[in-house]
């Protein structure tokens, strides 16, 4: 297998192979994570678009001429870029060729789409019966709505609970509900590939934005269904725990949380903060009292931890082990030790350098996890590679197919 411009360093999955035909958040975040754990991730991106939508999604800061927007390149590290025109039927036939050597199909279309281009896995099945062909949809196979994540945020229920109490709803500043799919569809395409081992078969499988999202509400939802009270917005409170997740003003003008969860963790912070008498209040002694009480207690912790600075009372904090942290701007974020090993850097032939994280969160003895991954690809960057060296195709044959607008290639 020639994979083209992948580092030597290799993953677990080195010699699989995925075609990639999602695009936006959720399915090519699945492909990253492919890419990192060695497999060769296949970019299909389709010329009457001018690729993938993010390539656009820019910030006011960011270079106008390049295609490499911080929005794409936050899931498309180790991929290489094919351009192709599905609606053209040389084109579709170069994507079943190429389906026929891989072993996953990613897509991200709506219920009946992939059927109209002909891309659906019934179709993709005959060039390759053990195909997994791994669906995201917005709410599954039954439903034609486009997925929209600001959308799918509003109708699981986050974002009627996302905000301060005396304020509207809010959505989440992050595309929660396609992360989460993606997570789910990993999972299942980790399944039907042990399926695939020990029986040959390949598999359609798809996971949505609501079920993911719907799955993830988890005591929340339980909230309603077994104590029948509807969740409402509690700012950064938690609604079954005190204190925790409350931001606290400190003297410097930041903050910081705490994750105070058990009685024991309750005492030791007021005996910290000089108020023992606290932990043996019948107000605040157990943690049902103290969400009660909330208003009451936490006003007392605010006027605490008010006079120390953020760095005084997180030193203080952690010198007693308890859990405690600071409200981090970005940059902060990246000053974190343990943001060290989560970060990728790569280098464009032009000599720009790029700087993004690692799909992968988890480690594992023996090398088992994550690998060097190649920057973000520019768009078609290597249309002419993978017709030349996956599809043996001569160089007068890739010509005439970008001649006619087939495919699309940058270099």
């Amino acid at each position: 297998m020639n994979n083209p411009k992948q580092p030597s360093a290799t993953g677990p999955l080195e010699g699989l192979k995925v075609l990639e035909l999602a695009s936006v958040l959720a399915g090519p975040s699945v492909g990253m994570f492919f890419a990192e754990l060695g497999a060769s991730v296949l970019k299909v991106e389709n010329v009457t678009t001018d690729g993938d939508v993010t390539r656009k999604w820019k910030l006011p800061a960011e270079p106008a001429a390049s295609d490499i927007s911080g929005y794409f390149s936050s899931v498309n590290w180790g991929k290489v870029s094919f351009a192709v025109n599905l609606c053209e039927q040389k084109g579709l036939d170069l994507i079943y060729k190429l389906a026929g050597q891989c072993d996953i199909v990613l897509v991200s279309y709506k219920p009946g789409d992939a059927e109209k281009l002909r891309v659906d896995f019934p179709t993709l099945k005959k060039y390759n019966p053990a195909l997994i062909y791994a669906h995201i949809t917005g709410y599954g196979l039954m439903n034609k709505r486009a997925g929209f994540d600001a959308i799918i945020q509003a109708e699981s229920g986050f974002t009627y609970m996302n905000g301060e109490p005396t304020g509207p709803p809010v959505k989440m500043p992050v595309a929660l509900m396609d992360v989460l799919a993606a997570h789910h569809l990993k999972e299942a395409i980790l399944l039907a590939l042990l399926h695939r081992e020990r029986t040959g078969e390949g598999k359609h499988i798809e996971a949505s934005l609501f079920r993911a999202g719907l799955a993830s509400l988890v005591n929340q939802a339980t909230n309603w269904l077994v104590g029948g009270e509807i969740p409402e917005r509690l700012g950064s409170d938690h609604p079954n725990i005190v204190p925790y997740g409350t931001i606290y003003a400190t003297s410097d003008g930041k903050g910081i949380v705490m994750a105070a969860g058990t009685d024991k963790q309750f005492r030791e912070l007021v005996n910290v903060l000089g108020r023992p008498e606290l932990g043996s209040d019948i107000r605040y002694a157990k943690n049902q009292d103290r969400v009660r009480n909330k208003q009451e207690i936490n006003q007392i912790l605010q006027d605490l931890i008010g006079s120390y600075t953020r760095e005084e009372i997180l030193a203080l904090l952690s010198e007693k082990r308890i859990p405690a942290g600071g409200v981090f701007n970005m940059k902060e974020v990246f000053e974190v030790p343990e943001s060290g090993d989560m970060l990728l850097e790569g280098k464009y032939d032009d000599g720009r350098t790029i700087r993004g994280v690692r799909s992968i969160a988890f480690s594992a003895a023996n090398g088992l996890t994550g690998k060097d991954l190649t920057p973000p690809p520019h768009y078609g960057e290597h249309t002419r590679t993978i017709l030349r060296d996956w599809l043996q195709m001569k160089d007068h044959e890739i010509d005439d197919l970008i001649a006619k607008g087939v495919v699309y290639a940058k270099h």
